[in-house]
């Protein structure tokens, strides 16, 4: 068991004082077997803002805020603490029956799983399906979890990492055309293509513990992370981490799951005012050990 804490500060700098709308905070962990929540706490400026928590659809708790006065800045700093129990994939039990591709999941769980399987990008010329389908073996059988890691590891060692200021998500195809992109680029790009060998998958949003920032090749700290979970019948929801190679839940933070990228962002929400009012924006994440 580790006990990790987790500091993140979001900040927003305006030219003059705006007005704004409802923010949406993804930022408190989904309690687990492998994680538990310890403590957490919000501090917003400005001070006079009223918070009120829900569940989203996929039970992830959002944290939705509203302000009473306009500011030139705009600040939200969180602290989690959580214990953290690393399942790596030599632990998995998958079901005999699922332990060579292809396998069927139980006819109980294909309606809740059928949107995870789908496909939710185009791709007109079948780039991002041939590049999948590469990993399956030809003649002879192939091993389910050797297919996924093979899949995993090939992103972390076939494309670049690149650091994107603009927001949103690079499509599977143009991630794989680059071949560079983030880790919301990459945990997307598993994902899919895993949905087109006819697996279920889902978009994780967090954070990624770096034992040593200085000189680390863990990629993603100093922000938020991303990855993705595949359903595997008797292991459950599988973490694979594609930008760092990580299969099974070592240093990685689960916060907020989704069907697609889109519905877990971390920090999202509006002004009242022109582009040119908004100045800049900071992030600084960091996540250590006790």
């Amino acid at each position: 068991m580790t006990i990790f804490s987790v500091r993140h500060i979001t900040s927003y700098r305006y030219v003059r004082d705006v007005d704004f709308g409802e923010h949406r905070l993804m930022f408190r962990p989904r309690d687990s077997f492998d994680q538990r929540l310890m403590e957490a706490s919000l501090t917003i400026y400005p001070e006079e803002s009223h918070v009120r928590w829900i569940h989203d659809v996929f039970g992830n708790c959002v944290a939705l805020v509203d302000f009473s006065r306009p500011a030139s800045e705009l600040r939200f700093e969180t602290w989690i603490t959580l214990d953290h129990t690393p399942q790596v994939a030599l632990d998995l039990k998958v079901d005999d029956a699922a332990l060579t591709y292809p396998f069927s999941y139980d006819k109980d769980e294909i309606a809740d799983l059928t949107p995870a399987m789908q496909r939710h990008y185009p791709d007109p010329n079948d780039e991002v399906g041939r590049w999948a389908r590469q990993f399956v073996r030809q003649g002879r059988p192939t091993e389910t979890g050797h297919l996924l890691m093979t899949l995993c590891y090939a992103i972390r060692e076939s494309f670049v990492y690149a650091r994107r200021h603009e927001h949103g998500t690079q499509t599977p195809v143009q991630t794989l055309q680059l071949r560079s992109g983030t880790c919301r680029d990459f945990a997307l790009l598993m994902m899919e293509a895993a949905r087109i060998l006819g697996l279920a998958a889902r978009f994780v949003t967090g954070y990624v513990y770096v034992p040593d920032r200085d000189g680390s090749t863990v990629l993603g700290g100093g922000s938020t992370h991303a990855w993705c979970q595949i359903y595997l019948p008797g292991a459950g929801w599988t973490e694979f981490d594609p930008t760092n190679g990580i299969v099974g839940n070592r240093d990685l933070i689960r916060v907020a799951v989704a069907r697609d990228p889109r519905q877990a962002v971390p920090l999202s929400g509006s002004y009242d005012g022109d582009g040119k009012d908004f100045d800049s924006m900071t992030v600084q994440v960091n996540v250590t050990t006790r």
